[in-house]
Order: C-alpha cells, then sequence, then structure tokens
C-alpha cells in the first residue's frame, strides 16, 4: 500500500569546506543568469505614470503571462508605473507594467551599451 511507504532520509551529507567544492563554486561567482533572449527582440515605446508624457525608446527582451523584462539605455525606479505601446498590425497595443527590478545589465554588450534591464509586472 502506498500509506505504508518509507521515504528516503535526508540526501546525502556534503562538506561545504572541500577544496575541490569550493574551487567549483568559485568559478560560477560571476555567472549571471537573466532569462533574456527566449523571443525576438522587440521594439516598444513606454511612458511613466499615469498621464501622458513623453515616450520613450525600449526593448521588449522576454514575456510571459505576469511578467515582462525591457531594456533600455536609461534607469527605472523600483515601483515606477510604466505603460508598454506595442506596435501590431492595426497601430499600438497598450499594456501597464510595474518596476519590479530594475539594474544596469550584466551582459558584456549590456556594459559596453549601457543597458539597463527592467523586470515588470503586469497589470
Amino acid at each position: 500500500m502506498a500509506d505504508e511507504k518509507s521515504f528516503p532520509k535526508a540526501g546525502n551529507p556534503v562538506d561545504w569546506n572541500d577544496p575541490l567544492l569550493v574551487s567549483l563554486l568559485n568559478k560560477t561567482d560571476n555567472w549571471h543568469l537573466d532569462n533574456r533572449a527566449t523571443i525576438p527582440p522587440q521594439g516598444i515605446r513606454i511612458e511613466f505614470g499615469w498621464g501622458a508624457g513623453t515616450s520613450k525608446q525600449a526593448m521588449l527582451a522576454w514575456e510571459d503571462d505576469d511578467a515582462m523584462v525591457l531594456e533600455t539605455f536609461f534607469p527605472i525606479e523600483q515601483g515606477e508605473r510604466v505603460r508598454i505601446e506595442r506596435p501590431d498590425g492595426n497601430g499600438y497595443v497598450t499594456q501597464w507594467g510595474k518596476v519590479v527590478e530594475s539594474r544596469l545589465g550584466h551582459r558584456t554588450d549590456d556594459k559596453a551599451n549601457g543597458i539597463h534591464v527592467h523586470w515588470l509586472h503586469k497589470g
């Protein structure tokens, strides 16, 4: 019976001070994962706040049902409300997002071009 099944105890013990493990972990210190490039970058326009202001150019780098990642040449404050204008065949589609995280890009081309990466929660 499934109710009588015994589950394995805790996993294998790890010696975090093992020189081989320490050396391997140190090699990953400069790794940065940002989950971009899952869709072709799309040029978009963004505006800040609730009012209609001056639009700025940005790139949509990633998106799912609840979030999106934008790339810009300028910083955006965390908590900022952003209106995203995306081109479609008949004009533009508008979406709203709130900046959850914002930072300078870690990739070599990001650093060379002054790219800022922003994670937005849609809605």
